[in-house]
């Protein structure tokens, strides 16, 4: 089986435009954002035993009809791919990737995957779904995303989440470097794909084992899958360019930039991001930001006590065996 791709990191790294730019390449093809695959694993028990025909059918349904899942994005025909899900393999992989696939198959690609920010902070359950997955990790300076976030009409929370959202992202792909298997996972900063996208995304096609083609360069070719009402993306349908970095400067005000660089400061040099002179956090933001990360630790503690119960009672395996199913096709 083609290994599937997902773009991950912090929301606004830069990650919508080098979804595009991978859906350029004549080979790989990724949808906008889908939002079912997460909850499709966390609500794995609500559709019992895979095994069952009728079982896959309800998760096709709930997959392609369930209110806030961007299942209409893709413009699919979903009677067709639920019984797609129905006559598939019998594992949830199976039937989140048979959606992909089906997009991939569409726009007449081999390669299919997904791209959501946050996947960066559920490796562990994508690996699950995906076992020979290969991860793109999209890394931004921290403070710009700080910035870049600040100003989303849908991003409810305040800087120090934000910066708190950062850091995770970037522990996170620490994390994944020591366990996942050689190959699975790759990163790439933002300022170099904008200054230099032509190496970079050479870089990256080495480790996807692609050929680099020149028009991953020109993501505005193929902007359209992005939907209309995403506004926020309204760069990607321009022209690759360098305005965006290190807009933090005049986005930030001096309280937050020294709030970033007193928590973030490591995180920043290790990718060579410079720090500024910004003062010392007042007593009163940095009780702020430790009570806002303890929270969000504890967050990922109670997320993954549960989802400890939930693995006692599945039934049987959960990855993706689309190979399999190729291979029967194919007899």
């Amino acid at each position: 089986m083609e290994r599937p791709i997902f773009v991950v990191g912090c929301p606004r790294s830069g990650t919508t435009l080098l979804q595009l730019m991978l859906h350029a390449h004549p080979r790989i093809a990724l949808p906008p954002e889908t939002r079912f695959l997460l909850p499709a694993y966390y609500g794995r028990e609500m559709f019992g035993d895979l095994a069952d025909r009728g079982n896959r059918r309800a998760l096709g349904v709930w997959i392609t009809g369930t209110k806030g899942h961007k299942f209409p994005d893709l413009g699919l025909d979903r009677h067709a791919v639920v019984d797609e899900i129905e006559a598939g393999p019998p594992t949830l992989g199976s039937a989140v990737g048979t959606v992909f696939r089906a997009y991939s198959r569409g726009h007449g690609k081999p390669r299919w995957g997904d791209k959501r920010p946050g996947y960066v902070r559920y490796l562990p359950e994508l690996f699950r779904l995906f076992p020979n997955a290969q991860i793109v990790h999209l890394i931004r300076d921290g403070r710009d995303c700080v910035g870049s976030l600040k100003g989303m009409p849908w991003w409810p929370h305040d800087s120090a989440f934000a910066m708190t959202t950062w850091a995770a992202a970037i522990d996170a792909g620490v994390r994944a470097r020591r366990y996942l298997p050689p190959n699975s996972y790759h990163e790439l900063q933002y300022e170099r794909l904008v200054t230099d996208p032509e190496s970079e995304l050479r870089r990256l096609c080495g480790f996807l084992r692609e050929d680099f083609d020149p028009a991953m360069l020109h993501p505005r070719a193929v902007a359209s899958v992005t939907p209309r009402r995403k506004r926020h993306h309204a760069r990607t349908h321009q022209a690759v360019d360098a305005l965006a970095v290190h807009s933090w400067q005049t986005r930030l005000d001096e309280a937050e930039i020294g709030l970033a660089e007193y928590f973030l400061a490591a995180r920043l040099r290790r990718y060579g991001y410079p720090l500024g002179d910004a003062p010392r956090p007042s007593a009163k933001a940095v009780t702020h930001y430790l009570a806002t990360a303890a929270a969000m630790r504890r967050s990922r503690m109670a997320r993954e006590a549960k989802d400890a119960v939930r693995r006692l009672r599945e039934h049987g395996d959960l990855a993706c065996r689309l190979d399999q199913d190729v291979l029967v096709l194919g007899r």
